[in-house]
């Protein structure tokens, strides 16, 4: 699926911060369909302030987030639960129900959300599991599965309803290497199979570098946007230490 012009996501000079201390300012981006989206930095650098505030669960201090041009924060709660229906998102750990199996997490959505029958669910929900590669598995509890597995299952109930924007925080945290590409590699097949929007905050160069088409770098020390664009081309071109230092890890190499 070819990115276009059309901006998804528009964020607007966006201010967070927690009682008095401020952690992002200024920021200023936007997110066009079909991109994979990395909001990349180190740790402390507010990446998941941001998350939270993309996805509805901290409202700015300051600024806006528009989603195909209405602004999520000025929005009431009605317009607010249809644009959050669009969303999905794999958090951290999975955020697995513990005492469910695999096939009744994915279905709660469905569940909850839709109009579906329970054969229609359970169809679903198969080709939901297939789909992350954990057909077989519905019957399986989150504890008697590997942790890669556990985040592919997480992923299967993040696109149950189909979302048109899937947002990843960390996703390939905790995860050994072959794991860890194997999560890129879904990313990128979601994409061409949902024809979704992906937004991924992550701090992996390996998961920056193989999924990634447009990039913010959010910097600690001026709480800011210093970069912003393909990750590739900001390993080639950027000039500020910061970035390269970041992209590098302090060595030379190239991609």
């Amino acid at each position: 699926m070819e990115t276009s012009l059309q901006p998804v996501i528009e964020v607007r000079n966006l201010y967070l911060s927690y009682d008095n201390y401020l952690v992002m300012r200024d920021l200023n981006f936007s997110v066009r369909k079909g991109d994979i989206f990395i909001v990349m930095g180190g740790s402390g650098c507010g990446k998941s302030t941001l998350l939270k505030v993309l996805i509805g669960l901290k409202q700015p201090n300051r600024g806006e987030v528009l989603y195909s041009g209405v602004n999520f924060w000025d929005a009431d709660e009605i317009e607010q639960q249809a644009m959050m229906r669009r969303f999905g998102v794999l958090y951290q750990g999975g955020a697995l129900w513990s005492s469910l199996t695999l096939r009744d997490n994915v279905a709660l959505p469905l569940q909850l959300y839709s109009n579906l029958s329970v054969r229609q669910i359970r169809e679903m929900v198969a080709l939901k599991l297939a789909l992350v590669g954990l057909g077989g598995y519905e019957d399986f509890y989150p504890a008697e599965i590997s942790g890669g597995m556990r985040k592919r299952a997480g992923l299967a109930r993040a696109i149950a309803l189909d979302p048109a924007i899937i947002f990843f925080d960390e996703p390939s945290s905790g995860l050994d290497p072959s794991s860890a590409r194997m999560l890129d590699d879904l990313i990128l097949q979601l994409k061409d199979t949902l024809g979704a929007t992906i937004v991924v905050v992550t701090h992996e160069l390996a998961s920056i570098f193989a999924v990634g088409n447009n990039a913010v770098f959010l910097d600690e020390e001026s709480k800011t946007i210093i970069a912003a664009g393909d990750p590739r081309d900001l390993l080639a071109k950027s000039k500020d230490p910061r970035v390269i230092q970041f992209l590098t890890r302090g060595k030379k190499q190239g991609v």
